[in-house]
């Protein structure tokens, strides 16, 4: 993950955020609406961002999930505690 290339406070400050609500309104908002209730979009959006960490394959992560990356980092993290 590389950092946001603007200062704090400019327009690039939040870029990472945006990317993943950009992508959120596009992939999930856009193509189901209208909603019948509150509740629908609600669950909608659980589903939407459990399907984002656990199964869509981020280009940036070399084509693994956030949920592998993190099990990996964890993993590395207990590995380097043992060995120390």
């Amino acid at each position: 993950m590389l950092p946001s290339t603007g200062t704090v406070g400019d327009s690039y400050d939040n870029a990472m955020a945006e990317y993943a609500d950009d992508t959120y309104k596009t992939e999930l908002v856009w193509r189901r609406k209208p909603f019948a209730d509150l509740a629908e979009p609600e669950l909608a959006t659980f589903r939407w961002v459990s399907w984002w960490n656990s199964k869509r394959l981020h280009q940036s992560l070399g084509y693994r999930t956030p949920e592998q990356i993190e099990t990996e980092y964890h993993a590395n993290q207990a590995a380097q505690t043992v060995s120390q």
